[in-house]
């Protein structure tokens, strides 16, 4: 993982303060953004409500989906980071990515840098560029495994040779690096055991792989999340009404936030 630098360790306290969120709470958000290419997040933090998705223009949603002050100060967190990272090297992937300057939103005057740069001669890390946070990492004699829960990627190096897999709607809880018969990995998800040789390979022998999957899916996941809300601000309007009780919405909506 990389390091903050002193003067981006002192930038992150001093948004922390600003949103009243912790430096660590902060710092996870920061992973987000930039795991988003600067342009969304999504997240799971206590801090933010749960999980939630924020998109730049102005959609944010929270498991915490009433709390308006939180949405407010998550919203104007990500847009601030967001901001942060437009000026600094590698971070963003291509070249369209432009910071945006809200209504009344603080703009970050910070141009040094946040990281501290890897050795010499190193990018810091085995697996594709532009991936820069990954949510848990092993290794185990000949493979090593990179897991970006955050943009749904898993990166596996074999003999040195590293493939970059989408990971669709599968929430990877373990991943135990040994070889099943035929000599494929797997992982286990909320699925159960998975060959991780049934995921869409995204990038290979050094260069991406174009498939229509990797377009589909994530417009797919995003639309299943908004209805997964929508359909908790209909429990909310029945308990208001009373036709369901306290008790019945809050199993019902726990069962449907299960579903992130």
């Amino acid at each position: 993982m990389k390091q903050l630098t002193p003067e981006g360790q002192q930038i992150i306290n001093n948004i922390a303060q600003r949103y009243n969120f912790s430096p660590e709470a902060v710092f996870t958000m920061l992973q987000s953004v930039i795991n988003g290419n600067g342009s969304m997040a999504q997240f799971s933090h206590a801090e933010f409500g749960g999980s939630g998705q924020w998109m730049k223009g102005g959609m944010i949603m929270l498991g915490d989906m009433f709390n308006n002050g939180l949405k407010n100060s998550v919203s104007g967190l990500c847009q601030e980071l967001s901001n942060l990272i437009a000026n600094q090297p590698g971070l963003i992937q291509s070249g369209n990515f432009q910071s945006q300057n809200q209504g009344t939103q603080q703009q970050s005057n910070f141009s040094g840098a946040l990281f501290v740069p890897p050795p010499a001669g190193s990018s810091g890390n085995w697996w594709p560029q532009g991936l820069q946070f990954p949510t848990s990492t092993g290794a185990q004699n000949n493979i090593r495994y990179a897991y970006f829960a955050t943009i749904r990627r898993l990166a596996i190096e074999i003999n040195g040779k590293v493939t970059l897999y989408d990971t669709l709607d599968h929430q990877i809880g373990g991943f135990s690096q040994q070889q099943s018969i035929g000599g494929s990995v797997t992982f286990t998800s909320q699925y159960g055991l998975v060959d991780v040789g049934t995921l869409p390979i995204v990038f290979a022998d050094n260069a991406p792989v174009q498939s229509a999957v990797e377009h589909q899916v994530p417009t797919q996941v995003t639309e299943q999340k908004a209805d997964i809300f929508i359909a908790i601000e209909k429990l909310a309007n029945l308990k208001d009404k009373g036709i369901l009780s306290e008790t019945e919405y809050i199993a019902k909506k726990a069962e449907l936030l299960a579903r992130l």
